[in-house]
């Protein structure tokens, strides 16, 4: 700080006039006067040039930041059980069935508040967390960790979207796999022929949207199509739960009304778009009740969870040591990983490559306006969450 000083002092002087150099260096009060405003100039830069890990206390109120934190559990638990239930309202809304035109909309809009989601909301915290100057440099500073747990996270996304399509495909396949029966000389075996015939090995391509074989029966909903909606949307929770659950945390351990009081909107609507895109995903995969009741329950408690785990955890949880930050970090770029292949990959690339919306101009371009109301929405809210 010091050098700093006599540099600006030097610069200083070398860029007056030599007239005002020598009427100041022959005045003293001129000389104090001028170093006093020097230093009241640099003063503020070298106070805010200093890294510090320790929380500000003056703004806590542990009271009035308890009652904030209630109202958070309420309305982000209400929103999200909304969120999440109304895209399953198709038995009751004709509208908000898979195969109406309205679900294509309400997917797209679904799939751009979860691409924002990872993009916006998760993976710039990541970044914050693990390159914070309360880490070490070694090795925190000398590698791209984010960018490097997302990538390995979204690689690791589409293994297990792969082999559990895989496994759930065969299994069906071989369970209603036909019996081999004795050879009777009757024209029976033209029957046999066709007791199969029923059953239709149905895949599909989510990069050229097409399938083939004929129409299946409804029990044969359970080809790969049906496999892959059940698959996507239990990954799917999987990436909002992580990130959900930590930022619950988050709000649960802080003791500032001032930073939890804009979190409860703007978390309320942010629980409430996911809701909708996870929503979307579990009506296609066609759960019986119980499933469907379960994770919608499990995705509705976790925001909730996580502000009265933080509530719990108040006295001994720093937002800013170390393991806080590498443990949030690690976990806030894996679900940015999950978030952003399951938004592009699994809802997009699908949908949008569907020949029903690939043959439809109104559909595609209402499912473009969507997409972006969706992303511009959920990217505005990072301005207070």
């Amino acid at each position: 700080s010091v050098v700093y000083i006599y540099i600006y002092i030097y610069c200083f002087f070398q860029s007056l006039p030599s007239y005002c150099i020598n009427s100041i260096a022959m005045n003293k009060p001129l000389r104090f006067l001028g170093l006093l405003l020097l230093l009241l100039v640099l003063l503020p830069s070298l106070v805010l040039g200093e890294c510090t890990c320790e929380l500000e206390e003056e703004d806590n109120n542990k009271d009035e930041a308890l009652k904030y934190k209630l109202a958070a559990i309420a309305s982000i638990l209400v929103a999200g059980a909304i969120g999440v239930c109304l895209p399953m309202l198709g038995k009751i809304i004709p509208a908000l069935q898979p195969e109406k035109d309205v679900f294509f909309l309400i997917k797209a809009f679904a799939a751009g508040v979860i691409l924002a989601t990872g993009f916006i909301h998760v993976l710039p915290d990541a970044f914050e967390h693990l390159t914070s100057p309360c880490l070490s440099d070694n090795p925190w500073g000398n590698f791209p960790f984010t960018g490097f747990v997302a990538m390995v996270s979204a690689i690791a996304t589409l293994m297990v979207d792969a082999f559990a399509t895989s496994y759930y495909t065969k299994s069906h396949f071989m369970k209603n796999k036909p019996q081999p029966q004795p050879f009777i000389n009757n024209g029976d075996d033209e029957e046999r022929v066709g007791e199969h015939a029923g059953h239709v090995h149905v895949h599909t391509h989510a990069t050229h949207g097409h399938a083939h074989g004929s129409a299946a029966a409804p029990e044969d909903l359970g080809s790969s199509d049906l496999v892959r909606h059940r698959v996507i949307s239990q990954v799917l929770e999987l990436g909002i739960v992580v990130h959900s659950v930590i930022i619950g945390i988050s709000l649960g351990a802080s003791e500032s009304p001032k930073t939890i009081r804009p979190l409860v909107a703007a978390l309320t609507f942010h629980q409430f778009f996911e809701g909708m895109g996870l929503g979307g995903c579990i009506s296609q995969a066609k759960f019986k009740t119980r499933p469907v009741a379960i994770m919608a329950l499990f995705f509705s408690l976790t925001t909730p969870v996580g502000i009265a785990i933080g509530i719990g955890i108040t006295n001994v949880y720093k937002e800013n040591s170390p393991t806080a930050l590498i443990v949030e970090g690690t976990f806030n770029a894996a679900s940015a990983g999950i978030l952003i292949y399951m938004a592009l990959v699994d809802l997009l690339s699908a949908d949008f490559m569907n020949p029903r919306m690939q043959t439809n101009g109104k559909l595609q371009l209402g499912a473009n306006v969507s997409l972006l109301l969706g992303a511009g929405l959920m990217s505005l809210l990072a301005k207070w969450a």
